[in-house]
């Protein structure tokens, strides 16, 4: 199976596919310029710091799903099974450690590929794939690196006490980092990478807001703009881009513009997208069904204080995870009511995520939760967000089909 794009309807998506091309030709220009290059996993605050001191960010997850969607993640996923990784493993691991592995030429690569690293900074809050891809890349490529022990506890635990504990590894990253560049931080220049990230963020809520409004003006289809919230945050770049992005959806909520001629069911989707086959967020349009809320966009609903820097950094980097994995079942079940309630939710898409189990745990307990508290239907399918040999297209589509004409009947008394 090829990858399958979605289908967009808003201009901004089309300034997105000049900013991704771009962000990785100005990465490879630094690292041939002689700037440093650091890998690091997104979501978290050491992205900030190197923006204020210099050095290139590269995010070697976010790459995965542009491996998917271009075609490349199957060869990487083969290579790192090769060397003896299970299939049943994370597929960003497998992606990653494949890629890194596999000796394809920069040229056969999209955007040329990642620049090497100069150092590796990884971070103990994510999930425990992600901790494991970045002792891979140490082990791989023998370059300075920093280990952060970041908590990992879900939101109600995070406290002064556990801030404390985590902004005093964030001072220990700078440390090693002006020990390794021979260069200060200047704390003026953080705090304005802080403001320009919590301006994106703020952005972004609102942005997101705008899709409570019925119909709504944009789709789960538009969500890779979230490539500006992982690589571009603490720029101006960004925040010009959600700027323009959320003008857009102003407008079109003001002229009653949505995503199908006529809006006739919401539905909100669990669970990582298909990076290989975003196409599916427009396969519920022919029904009039638009999926108007996910749980993976709740990542960078995160407010940052530019007068407290290395505070809310810390706090970032705790928090990030929790919103979209290390939280207990009945957060998780009140975050996903709490959205359908929002925004008017007529059913639910759970994709059971057969290499992301830690995400997927606990679906049929949403499920129930849903049907009892909301009399919200739901429907569960098992896929892979990042390998396609575990996709099967008729058996998925039969079962969303069914799902929709229950819906069908449900709300309108009828089946098409």
């Amino acid at each position: 199976m090829k990858a399958v794009s979605s289908k967009k309807r808003l201009q901004i998506s089309k300034q997105l596919w000049e900013i991704v091309p771009r962000y990785f030709a100005e990465a490879h220009a630094a690292k041939a310029s002689g700037k440093l290059v650091g890998w690091m996993p997104p979501m978290n605050g050491a992205i900030e710091v190197f923006r204020a001191m210099d050095i290139v960010p590269v995010m070697p997850e976010n790459w995965s799903p542009v491996c998917a969607a271009t075609g490349l993640a199957p060869e990487c996923i083969e290579a790192a099974e090769r060397m003896g990784y299970s299939r049943d493993l994370c597929g960003y691991l497998r992606n990653a450690i494949g890629y890194i592995n596999a000796g394809m030429k920069k040229t056969d690569q999209p955007f040329g590929g990642l620049p090497s690293p100069d150092l590796i900074i990884s971070f103990g809050g994510g999930c425990i794939p992600a901790m494991k891809i970045f002792q891979a890349f140490t082990e791989h490529f023998k370059v300075p690196t920093f280990l952060a022990d970041a908590p990992q506890i879900p939101p109600e635990g995070i406290n002064d006490e556990v801030i404390a504990f985590a902004s005093e590894h964030f001072r220990e990253l700078i440390h090693f980092l002006e020990d390794l560049t021979g260069k200060k931080l200047d704390m003026d220049r953080l705090k304005e990478v802080v403001r320009l990230s919590d301006r994106a963020c703020e952005l972004w809520d609102e942005i997101m807001d705008y899709r409570r409004f019925v119909p709504t003006p944009f789709s789960a289809a538009e969500i890779g703009v979230m490539f500006v919230m992982v690589v571009l945050p603490g720029t101006h770049e960004a925040v010009d881009f959600l700027e323009k992005f959320k003008q857009e959806v102003k407008e079109r909520v003001e002229q009653g513009v949505g995503c199908v001629p006529e809006e006739r069911f919401r539905l909100f989707w669990d669970n990582i997208p298909l990076w290989y086959n975003m196409g599916l967020f427009n396969y519920f349009e022919k029904f009039g069904a638009v999926v108007v809320a996910e749980t993976y966009s709740a990542a960078w609903s995160i407010r940052l204080d530019p007068e407290k820097p290395i505070e809310s950094l810390a706090r970032k980097s705790i928090l990030s995870f929790p919103l979209v994995s290390n939280v207990s079942l009945k957060k998780r079940i009140d975050m996903v009511l709490d959205t359908c309630r929002k925004y008017k939710i007529d059913g639910a898409i759970l994709h059971s995520n057969k290499s992301c189990k830690p995400i997927s745990l606990g679906q049929m307990d949403v499920r129930r939760a849903l049907m009892e508290e909301l009399e919200v239907p739901s429907v569960i399918f098992e896929a892979d967000h990042m390998d396609v040999r575990n996709w099967n297209d008729a058996q998925v589509k039969n079962r969303l089909d069914a799902f929709m004409d229950m819906l069908e009947q449900r709300k309108f008394g009828v089946t098409p």
